[in-house]
């Protein structure tokens, strides 16, 4: 019988390890000693696991994680056994591995180490349920008063060193290529926002222009205003995009403004796209003494993409409403178009950047995203009330403040 000692492996983790003095076993080799308390070794793993913190394991990682490599494992052993090595190596690998042609062991343990990420944990967890393993081999062997030969500890250190590296590998390979894909995501989703307003903010600019080109309207009129107010706000835009972009750049100074010349104004600039549309545009009178607070830009922005967006699903010859109210402690902005109502389900879907629910795929899907992120940076709520058959009530809920 085989002499039991106690060493530490040379991998990230310290644990008992057994070794025997060489010659050939008179007791079961180590594949069968596997086969005989595989249930047994499961357990103890699900149990080493369960006393971790943050570590449930689930069905899939028990039937795909360490019970996979424990049949490996064996099925290594049994062809080392034979004198099979080739197909041992094509199980577990070589002494080494090879990233570049995974074993079906490292295949494994890659999957194993890549679900782990999308769970959430961390890579010193993927380290540690091989260690589990290993810990319940030599602890039961212990136990039973197994002993193995030199060269199935060999073996089994082979395939913990290739399973590790493999699932460290894919693990960390998986989380690099997710933080890029955020980091694109992230700056895409800037350069959208920056295009999205240059856009409204020109279209709304040319539209103006070509009134004031056929002579009929004085430069000096509210038709002037509306482009002169749209080139500003170009401008500022492009300043802002050499920091940050939108409603991520700092915001200037906010204050307390009238309703009813914050709704005039939408309407100036909104009535160009309604005509351009084909789309009957009315606004209810607003009660001067109503006040609301905030940046008065990013709130008439938000107004703004909410009009933009009724006059662009509303169905041709119908009417876009847009009105204003106090409702006790709030203002209420509501924009109530005729577009027929929305998908099912999609009343919160609408709001996240680039969804486009309808079929025209027009724009860049982050005007309400927009409006939204305006609203609710200056204190407010953004919500949508969809009437089936109809159409929505986009609605803007504000402090109410008092015009002194």
């Amino acid at each position: 019988m085989g002499v039991i000692v106690k060493t530490d492996m040379t991998l990230a983790f310290p644990f008992e390890r057994i070794v025997a003095t060489p010659g050939p076993p008179t007791d079961p080799c180590m594949h069968q000693f596997l086969s005989d308390n595989r249930r047994e070794l499961i357990e103890r793993c699900k149990a080493k696991v369960a006393r971790r913190p943050r570590r449930a394991a689930t069905e899939a990682q028990l039937a795909n994680g360490i019970p996979m490599f424990l049949d490996q494992l064996m099925r290594t052993l049994e062809a080392q056994d034979r004198g099979e090595t080739e197909k041992s190596f094509r199980i577990s690998g070589a002494a080494g591995g090879d990233a570049d042609d995974l074993s079906e062991m490292g295949k494994s343990a890659a999957a194993h180490g890549k679900e782990l990420l999308g769970l959430g944990f961390s890579v010193n967890q993927v380290v540690h349920d091989y260690g589990d393993l290993c810990q319940a081999i030599t602890d039961l062997a212990v136990e039973r008063d197994a002993p193995f030969s030199i060269d199935e500890f060999r073996t089994l250190n082979r395939c913990l060193d290739n399973a590790i590296a493999d699932a460290v590998t894919e693990f960390g390979i998986v989380r690099d290529a997710n933080v890029a894909l955020k980091q694109t995501a992230v700056e895409y989703e800037r350069l959208g926002i920056l295009v999205h307003e240059l856009r409204n903010h020109l279209n709304t600019a040319t539209l103006a222009f070509a009134a004031l080109e056929s002579g009929k309207l004085p430069i000096g009129g509210s038709t002037g205003s509306v482009m002169k107010r749209s080139l500003s706000s170009l401008a500022t835009l492009l300043n802002l995009s050499q920091s940050e972009v939108g409603v991520a750049a700092e915001a200037p100074h906010a204050g307390t403004f009238s309703l009813k010349l914050f709704v005039e104004e939408a309407q100036s600039a909104a009535r160009f796209d309604a005509g351009a549309r084909g789309c009957k545009f009315t606004v209810d009178e607003v009660d001067a003494s109503i006040g609301i607070a905030g940046n008065r830009d990013r709130l008439l922005a938000a107004l703004s993409n909410l009009l933009q967006n009724a006059f662009k699903f509303t169905r041709a010859h119908t009417e876009v409403m847009l009105s204003a109210y106090a409702e006790g402690e709030h203002v209420l902005i509501e924009v109530r178009d005729h577009c027929g109502g929305l998908p099912p389900g999609s009343a919160v879907s609408i709001f996240q950047p680039f969804f486009q629910a309808s079929d025209n795929k027009s724009g860049m899907g982050l005007g309400l995203t927009i409006a939204k992120r305006n609203v609710e940076a200056n204190g407010g709520t953004l919500t949508v009330r969809d009437m089936p058959g109809t159409g929505c009530i986009f609605i803007i809920k504000l402090p109410h403040r008092a015009i002194q």
